[in-house]
């Protein structure tokens, strides 16, 4: 992540007008954590390409980790049927600030249908733990623990940035069934799986702003 990140800049001092490199460069500083600066990448790069899958997806998913879920909605509107899209936009309505809980619990309920989730192990996994912030939102504390060991399952063979997203994942469905300690726990161990990705990053984020919540 760090050698990425290092090489980013002097490729967009020199190509930085270069869809392209620009779309690259927003993958890598979104995957190591700094969502802001991939946002207007992603930005750039959608005036050119607009119906490119991983400039759509990386769009969705860097206002999703924003909490700024009206911009996540109006940028699932370049691939609004696409899989992974819609995972997106699922964790930003029912995570970021002014999220539409009902249509993120309908966006989980129709995935869960889509022939394409069951293709990627990642997409599997993502899905358990929405799901394990839907049963949260509703204070199931049994459904988000069923859910959480679900996805837990399939996490095993991911990459250690995808369980450090999936941990931050799960730490929010825990703090929404009012299960701080564990959310705590859960966050530290997504911090610790990959603390430069993305995951990592927002699980830090999450982790701080319990810091005042009394122990559950």
């Amino acid at each position: 992540m760090e050698t990425a990140r290092t090489l980013v800049a002097p490729l967009l001092g020199r190509f930085g007008t270069v869809t392209f490199v620009r779309k690259i460069a927003a993958e890598i500083l979104y995957a190591s954590g700094d969502p802001l600066s991939a946002a207007s990448l992603f930005e750039q790069a959608a005036k050119r390409l607009p119906h490119d899958r991983a400039i759509a997806v990386g769009l969705v998913a860097s206002y999703a980790a924003l909490n700024r879920a009206a911009d996540a909605r109006r940028s699932a509107a370049l691939l609004p049927e696409h899989i992974d899209v819609r995972l997106a936009l699922a964790w930003a309505e029912l995570v970021a600030l002014g999220g539409d809980h009902d249509r993120g619990v309908a966006l989980v309920t129709e995935t869960a249908k889509d022939p394409e989730l069951a293709r990627s192990p990642e997409r599997v996994a993502m899905h358990h733990a929405l799901d394990a912030i839907v049963a949260g939102r509703s204070r199931d504390r049994d459904g988000v623990r069923a859910a959480l060991r679900t996805a837990e399952l399939g996490a095993r063979k991911l990459r250690a940035p995808d369980r450090a997203f999936l941990g931050y994942l799960g730490g929010v469905a825990l703090r929404e069934a009012d299960l701080v300690d564990d959310a705590r726990a859960t966050f530290a161990l997504a911090m610790d799986a990959s603390p430069e990705s993305i995951g990592g990053a927002l699980a830090r984020r999450e982790r701080a702003n319990l810091g005042s919540v009394p122990p559950s």
